[in-house]
């Protein structure tokens, strides 16, 4: 198996020798409470995850969109936490500059825009915390837009250089979703979704991720890992295709942002 050569990674540090090959090695038993399998579903879903505020998730999402229509099963969002609350940084010029060049290198081998303008910003933290709570609340409110809403987010940070941890940009943000504007961003501050935000962050450590964007696939019990990072369609529709069609397992390994915040 191929090893990842980018990855955004949290702040924190995992285990780097159990990875999710066949769905029966999961993290630490005691953790399995936090992976929440359906343990009676047997249709084929997709589990994302990911973080608005990772440049390769960002990259990553007109693949996303493809693989969905193409084998058109459902997918579920999980925020991973990549620089939230306390494990936030500072925006200071050799984070500046780090981030510019990452960029760069993320636009070359997705071709996704970037508006750098954002990295203007003075006195600014990069805490991914207020928009994984957003995702999640998102997803308490209205499952079927989450995915949708995420991407709304990314669009607006790395596209449109919209600061997506100020709250106040979240009224504009929420035009076109089925909620209570006024409510939702109320909830923004709740202790309860903060908790819902935390347990994504539990959750995905507790899957084990190794880095952001990663791709899942589970049938009942079993999971295995699609992609740990970018991978463009071309490369993971043939794996996917070839999976359903046997269950064979393929794994694609691609360039990502690394758990502990680095290289995104």
């Amino acid at each position: 198996m191929a090893s990842v050569t980018e990855i955004c990674r949290f702040r924190s540090r995992l285990r780097k020798d159990v990875f999710l090959d066949t769905g029966t090695r999961y993290a630490d038993p005691a953790n399995r409470s936090e992976i929440a399998l359906n343990d009676t579903a047997q249709e084929p879903v997709f589990i994302y995850v990911g973080d608005p505020m990772c440049s390769w998730c960002w990259g990553f999402a007109p693949t996303l969109d493809q693989l969905v229509d193409r084998f058109g099963i459902s997918m579920e969002t999980v925020v991973g936490g990549l620089r939230p609350g306390p494990n936030a940084e500072v925006l200071d010029d050799r984070m500046r500059t780090y981030l510019l060049d990452h960029w760069q290198h993320v636009a070359e081998s997705t071709g996704q825009p970037f508006d750098k303008t954002g990295l203007d910003r003075q006195d600014w933290r990069y805490d991914t915390e207020l928009p994984a709570i957003a995702t999640v609340g998102m997803r308490l409110q209205h499952p079927d837009q989450v995915f949708r809403f995420f991407k709304r987010l990314q669009q607006a940070f790395y596209a449109e250089a919209i600061d997506i941890t100020d709250i106040a940009v979240y009224p504009a943000l929420l035009a076109g979703f089925e909620v209570d504007i006024d409510r939702f961003v109320e909830n923004l501050g709740s202790q309860e979704w903060k908790r819902a935000a935390w347990d994504d962050f539990s959750r995905s450590r507790g899957l084990d991720i190794q880095g952001f964007p990663s791709l899942l696939v589970q049938i009942g019990t079993q999971l295995t890992i699609v992609t740990r990072g970018y991978a463009p369609y071309d490369k993971l529709e043939p794996t996917l295709t070839q999976w359903f069609t046997d269950q064979d397992i393929l794994t694609a390994d691609g360039e990502a942002c690394a758990v502990d915040g680095s290289n995104c």
